[in-house]
């Protein structure tokens, strides 16, 4: 009988399992905090571009061509590189981990993040020196020299992927893994440096975009009858809810510990749905799940801008491309999910 039959576990947790053993033997006397395990962590895979902002790095590229961008990363390699849009969010991510840490310190359902880039191996150095610089602890990188990264997201067991290229984004949402373009905001806001906050829109979201289907093709009345009708049918689910899922399960923790009013992770339902005609489907479709939601914010189509400045979350996550732009208008970090009925163009362009 092989030692898998023989120990319940499968081939590849043995291999995850010895290799870890491995390294933590290496670190029993590093100062360093040990690295989550990847089957119990949530993993978070960012590109270098979203990460940092690299802007005129890619101008580099896109003008001089692949080998003065290498030369002048290799020359520029102890100047740290600039935060990028999703910085602040993995900022505050590993600040949770420092609290799940001290109520558990053995404890190895961590966030995880992963740089995944398709940057060459000689870009690495730059980007080593700039996370240490910034005490980031990503210890976990993909560099495939120009290939796109998006084969090994399900390898890295990635919980969700952020990028500035709308193209990866939607590639990686069609192999299920949930997704997002980053977007840079107009202006600079101060953020929690306490609590990681998490907005999410709804339908074509943390939902399936069946209600806006229906918007569109029958109208808003028609819209209205159908979610009074189905109220107490959940609604299927988008590509961001296993993400609130893993947000969820860190919330637990901390509620276990009775730290539920000392959370360092918040969650947002912000939505164009009105609350007295829709809204009670989106929240018992939450509560099917087994899901919570700190505070929802029915909108009934207003602007959601003033209310995200308002939030000042570190992402926040929207289908439709006018609420992405309202919200950085006002200065909030926007991701964009192109998912359903409401994407009118197969390809976007980049972030910017």
């Amino acid at each position: 009988m092989s030692d898998d039959k023989r120990d319940g576990s499968k081939p590849e947790e043995q291999d995850w399992a010895a290799a870890k053993a491995f390294y933590d033997n290496l670190g029993a006397t590093s100062k360093k905090p040990k690295l989550p395990k990847p089957q119990t962590a949530i993993t978070i895979a960012v590109s270098s571009r979203t990460l940092f902002d690299m802007n005129k790095e890619k101008d580099i590229y896109e003008n001089e061509g692949v080998e003065h961008y290498v030369k002048y990363q290799e020359d520029h390699e102890n100047t740290p590189l600039a935060p990028g849009a999703a910085f602040p969010f993995v900022k505050a991510v590993m600040n949770v981990n420092v609290r799940l840490r001290e109520l558990y310190p053995e404890s190895e359902e961590l966030f995880d993040v992963v740089l995944m880039t398709n940057n060459h191996a000689q870009v690495g150095v730059r980007l080593i020196n700039s996370i240490n610089h910034y005490d980031l602890g990503i210890e976990r990188f993909c560099m495939t020299g120009g290939k796109s990264p998006i084969g090994y997201l399900k390898a890295y067991l990635t919980n969700l992927y952020l990028s500035q290229d709308s193209v990866k984004v939607r590639e990686a949402i069609e192999e299920g893994i949930a997704a997002a373009t980053m977007f840079t905001p107009k202006k600079e806001v101060v953020l929690s440096d306490t609590q990681l906050r998490v907005a999410f829109d709804g339908d074509a979201v943390l939902f399936s975009d069946e209600s806006e289907i229906i918007v569109k093709e029958r109208g808003l009345d028609s819209f209205f009858e159908h979610e009074k009708e189905f109220e107490n049918k959940p609604l299927a689910q988008g590509p961001l809810k296993c993400f609130l899922e893993a947000l969820g399960k860190i919330q637990r923790k901390f509620y276990e510990k009775n730290e539920r009013l000392d959370c360092p992770v918040r969650t947002y339902l912000v939505t164009a749905r009105s609350a007295a005609s829709s809204g009670a489907r989106a929240l018992k479709t939450l509560r099917s799940w087994g899901l919570e939601i700190d505070e929802a914010l029915f909108l009934a189509g207003a602007p959601k801008g003033p209310l995200l400045e308002k939030i000042r979350p570190h992402i926040f996550f929207d289908d439709q491309m006018f609420h992405i732009e309202g919200a950085q208008q006002l200065g909030t970090i926007a991701a964009h999910v192109p998912y359903g009925v409401g994407q009118r163009h197969h390809v976007k362009k980049d972030a910017k």
